[in-house]
């Protein structure tokens, strides 16, 4: 059982002077602990300043590894691999590392809805917070998405947080336990980061089912190969909520045969037709299911749920509309960083051969043999943007009437302007990380909006 008392003027260090390293770093400091913060990088200027109005010890540049190693305990920011010489050290001297959801879990008694998977994690944690907020409840988003969990359990209160949360994040929480598990997929992603082997990321994943209880609940994808598998190895205490596209054993969300999604837990039964929902999509339906779910489960009243999943706004860089120009749909789906996800973008896209997909990044282990039958179906030209596009190259090659070799965003918008036709849709959906010629995601999506834009639209009508 846990203590607080046991932890005060114990010496904590947090590796990562981000946003959940700076949360970690406030939230000991405030628990009276003796607090130092560690980046190998640069800390932003933001994050300095409030580590220093907190009075908080901090380095920048390097790891003082004996003042590291003096520790008590480590917060480790989830950007930071396991396998890295400083976790190693601290790892051989017998020092917990833990993350930052599991330190703050410690210091608060709110309800936790924690939404993990390979895709669509974002959009279900926001549709998850948009139906909880406008219901009037107290809730506090966060995670991968929102800010420190830390900070606000430190400068806030809320009833309810709604996390969403990498395998990154799962892999250092030990007794941290949510109230609603959601696990929308997996597939294949961060490999890299799991020694390529995929058993080890559904390990990870699958942390989100820690310590949960008879009364807590997990909310799943029922037809999920891999989750279907894992679960039959494992055994969980908490209530069962899978849902499916259409009804089948088990099913607590599907859509009937009158084309009504339907949601049925043992306090709310409700129906809404499929055409309400604001986000269109097969994935999308999975993401409205996974939320309406969670928020049933919470006693939201239903007229709530339906108003809030008809008018959701979407999220930016998923599968956003940016543009028409010259007849010719620009759409922004850089949050697209593995396979499945291009996936699920293409098959939301016309049956005809009118896409223009720009492919490309840091490969994280991929496989595009799940998308090629779409490709050959839906896609008339594959423009490859990266450094290092042997790999996309070699694999589409045949497969598609026509490849672009480019490496930079103004040679990939260009390849796409000359290769689209009237009628035609140019997706960003790269199934790769950023990192190759971004900062982040977000920093390829806004260049290629801005891009776009700059290509003076006549028509923003045809969305």
């Amino acid at each position: 059982m846990y203590n607080p008392d046991d932890y005060k003027r114990r010496r904590l260090v947090v590796l990562g002077g981000g946003e959940s390293g700076v949360g970690a770093a406030i939230l000991g400091k405030q628990q009276g602990m003796e607090v130092f913060l560690s980046d190998s990088g640069t800390i932003a200027p933001r994050y300095r300043e409030m580590l220093d109005s907190e009075n908080i010890e901090w380095e920048q540049g390097t790891h003082t590894m004996e003042r590291i190693l003096q520790a008590d305990e480590v917060v480790k920011s989830p950007g930071i691999a396991p396998t890295l010489p400083v976790i190693k050290a601290i790892t051989e001297k017998n020092i917990p590392v833990i993350s930052e959801i599991e330190f703050a879990g410690r210091y608060t008694d709110a309800k936790m809805v924690c939404i993990t998977g390979s895709n669509g994690k974002t959009t279900t944690t926001l549709l998850t917070y948009h139906i909880l907020k406008d219901a009037g409840l107290n809730v506090g988003l966060a995670g991968n998405v929102g800010r420190s969990l830390a900070l606000q359990v430190a400068r806030e209160h809320h009833d309810v947080y709604v996390i969403e949360l990498s395998s990154f994040q799962l892999e250092n929480m030990y007794e941290f336990k949510a109230n609603i598990a959601v696990m929308l997929n997996i597939t294949p992603d961060h490999l890299d980061r799991y020694d390529y082997k995929m058993q080890n990321y559904v390990n990870a994943k699958f942390r989100i089912l820690n310590n949960l209880t008879p009364e807590d609940a997990f909310i799943f994808w029922q037809d999920d190969p891999v989750i279907t598998a894992q679960l039959a190895h494992i055994a969980t205490e908490a209530r069962l909520y899978p849902f499916a596209e259409h009804e089948e054993k088990l099913s607590h969300a599907y859509v009937d045969g009158d084309d009504e999604v339907v949601f049925d837990t043992s306090d709310t039964s409700l129906k809404m037709p499929r055409t309400d929902l604001s986000l269109n999509g097969l994935h999308n339906l999975y993401n409205s299911m996974a939320a309406g779910l969670s928020a049933c489960l919470l006693d939201i009243r239903k007229e709530d749920i339906r108003k809030a999943l008809s008018n959701f706004e979407g999220v930016e860089h998923r599968l956003e509309y940016v543009a028409t120009i010259d007849g010719v749909r620009y759409i922004n789906d850089s949050k697209a960083t593995n396979v499945n996800s291009c996936w699920y973008a293409l098959e939301s896209m016309p049956k005809s051969k009118s896409v223009v997909l720009i492919l490309g990044g840091k490969d994280k282990g991929n496989d595009y043999s799940e998308i090629l039958p779409l490709v050959e179906s839906k896609v008339k030209a594959i423009v490859a943007m990266g450094l290092h596009n042997e790999k996309i190259l070699e694999f589409f090659n045949g497969k598609v009437d026509k490849i672009a070799d480019t490496h930079s965003l103004a040679e990939a918008v260009e390849a796409c302007r000359s290769l689209a036709a009237d009628g035609d849709t140019v997706l960003l959906s790269p199934c790769c990380a950023s990192f190759d010629l971004f900062k982040s995601y977000e920093d390829r999506g806004e260049q290629f909006k801005a891009a776009v834009m700059a290509m003076n639209p006549t028509d923003n009508s045809n969305k």
